[in-house]
């Protein structure tokens, strides 16, 4: 009931509209009321009275009603339209706004499909109830307390005869509700289910295909998609027991009345225009009863939507801004890493790391796979919260500044950057919208993707498909750089942003970046000997710690883990430099 009351408290925003709906609603039905008295009068005076003349006035009164209810109806569907839409509008980007105030590691908890589900499906099915079915709802419940009065007013003993279905109605609506609100709920869960399975497939199209996964993956879809089936129909069953029984037990009553009233009719007792009025407004219950149970049954999903949906909202943003951050306008580059440690739920990555980078160093961060690099660099925009220690830029905890300030700062590259579908020029510009076209371009060349930009049929507003796909992964990652590059950051995070590219392009890149990196703090996460030798100090972490530290010249002669790690590999490297020309494989005919 909880969630039934804050969906509904959504229509405040909105009240003028929603009072309006409302009361075109009531307008309308009460033009429906006066039909039947209007027949009543037609078959009384005019057919069975001998007042002739009266069949073009009531004729009229009949069209003058129509037309009306025909203006009311325009208007109150237009009104109520509006008030929904705009619910859904706001809800749906509170909701978004809300998601993007969490960090990283809630969407790690969280299947895409799942979060797409909500935000879409879950709220078109509040907004379906608020825009329609609550208005309906209340007309038809109000229309049934309206005919009964009148039908009372009427004929109370007939009435009352007649009447004696509604106990049973309700009775059978509220066990109706009660066991459809469940299998709704499941209904809904199910279906984001098979969202997210197809999210997966569509966004991992490639590697279902690499790895001949097609039939595996359709038979996991398939088990979502039946488990989907088999709760529709279990829904599908409750209402095919219950609907046509909330629509047969009005029909008993005007049974009775047609028998029971038929008689007095006969006896003198009544008119006929009133019995057939009569019958009319019990007829007018049938509609309300039918609509009733639909209701209903739009009123349970609508809850157990919003109970998906509010399950997001009353998440709380597990990073905000502290009261009263501190602004940070201008920044050296110097960071510190104080007795930082960081787990991902009961997996420690960082224990107690102890690093101070001087505003301007260049540091390359190296490691096996899993030993806390790519955290390490995470923490210093703040994209996690460290679970213990601090992280400082220019002497200031991030924790305690303004988020949009320190990210403003730091230009972050990716192994997989992402790429919106969008112009080559948009893409570049995305942390910096008002960047001009010279200093994209001059990012750009930086990053080495000036080449073939300006080879691309339309330069610079070419449109890259969805995650940028119709590049390859060195262009995608050259794109990324100059991303970085156009911010102008005084902290360059380049994690494995080299990994994509050849030898060659890897080559012109690095030449490029010893000038971009003059005068930042850069860290940089590489696995190539050649990318590494750029810093200016190498870091090597293992295990989540810091195991070494020093040039890479004197790291390799110290024999220790970095030694180990990139030794073997600078030998093959050196050994190949060695080989003439002429006995390489390429020159033997052999595959370069």
């Amino acid at each position: 009931m909880r969630t039934f009351w804050r969906i509904t408290s959504l229509l405040g925003s909105y009240k003028w509209l929603t009072v309006t709906g409302f009361a075109l609603a009531f307008a309308q039905m009460g033009m429906s009321l006066v039909v039947p008295r209007i027949t009543q009068m037609t078959i009384d005076r005019a057919l069975l009275g001998g007042e002739a003349e009266m069949l073009v006035w009531f004729g009229l009164a009949l069209v003058g009603v129509g037309v009306v209810r025909f203006a009311v109806g325009v208007g109150r569907r237009l009104t109520t339209g509006k008030a929904s839409l705009g619910i859904e509008y706001d809800l749906r980007n509170r909701l978004w706004a809300h998601l993007l105030g969490q960090p990283f590691a809630y969407f790690d908890r969280w299947p895409t499909g799942q979060l797409m589900s909500r935000a879409m499906n879950d709220i078109s099915n509040v907004r379906m109830f608020l825009g329609y079915g609550l208005v309906f709802f209340a007309v038809n419940l109000v229309m049934i307390v309206a005919v009964t009065i009148i039908l009372l007013a009427t004929d109370w003993d007939l009435a009352l005869l007649s009447l004696a279905f509604l106990p049973v109605l309700l009775s059978v609506t509220w066990r109706f509700s009660r066991r459809l609100q469940p299998i709704l709920k499941d209904v809904q869960q199910r279906i984001a289910d098979v969202t997210a399975a197809a999210e997966e497939n569509v966004v991992g199209s490639r590697i279902v295909r690499i790895f001949a996964r097609e039939d595996d993956e359709l038979e996991k879809f398939s088990v979502r998609s039946t488990r989907v089936f088999e709760a529709s129909v279990a829904a599908a069953r409750t209402r095919a027991v219950y609907i046509p029984l909330i629509a047969f037990v009005p029909n008993l009553a005007i049974a009775f009345l047609l028998w029971y009233g038929g008689r007095q009719v006969v006896e003198g007792d009544l008119t006929l225009g009133q019995l057939v009025a009569f019958y009319t407004y019990l007829m007018m219950l049938v509609y309300p009863a039918q609509m009733i149970g639909w209701l209903t049954g739009l009123a349970q999903r609508a809850v157990a939507s919003g109970e998906r949906v509010y399950e997001l909202l009353d998440a709380p943003l597990e990073m905000q801004e502290r009261a009263g951050a501190a602004p940070l306008p201008q920044v050296d580059g110097a960071v510190t890493f104080d007795d930082v440690s960081f787990a991902y739920g009961d997996r420690t990555v960082l224990a107690r790391v102890d690093l101070d980078v001087p505003a301007g160093m260049t540091v390359a961060l190296v490691g096996h796979t899993g030993c806390g690099k790519t955290t390490l660099a995470n923490l210093v925009p703040r994209f996690y919260d460290v679970s213990g220690g601090r992280v400082l830029v220019d002497g200031h905890d991030v924790r305690d500044v303004r988020l949009d300030d320190l990210r403003r700062h730091i230009g972050v590259v990716t192994q997989d950057p992402f790429l919106f579908s969008a112009s080559i020029g948009e893409n570049i510009r995305a942390g910096r919208p008002d960047a001009r076209v010279d200093e994209v371009r001059a990012a750009a060349k930086a990053a080495q993707a000036d080449d073939f930009i300006t080879a691309l049929p339309e330069g610079y507003d070419t449109v890259v498909g969805e995650r940028g796909f119709t590049l390859s992964g060195g262009q995608r990652q050259r794109i990324a750089i100059a991303r970085a590059l156009v911010m102008d950051p005084r902290i360059l995070i380049l994690d494995d942003a080299t990994s994509s590219v050849d030898v060659e392009t890897e080559s012109r890149i690095r030449s490029a970046l010893v000038e971009v990196m003059r005068g930042r703090t850069t860290f940089i996460i590489a696995h190539r000997p050649s990318t590494i030798s750029l810093a200016d100090e190498v870091v090597v972490l293992d295990h989540g710690r810091i195991v070494e530290r020093g040039a890479h010249d004197a790291l390799m002669t110290a024999g220790g883990h970095y030694a180990q790690m990139f030794g073997d590999a600078e030998a093959r490297h050196c050994d190949l430099d060695a080989v003439p020309a002429a006995e390489g494989p390429a020159a033997a005919g052999e595959p370069a």
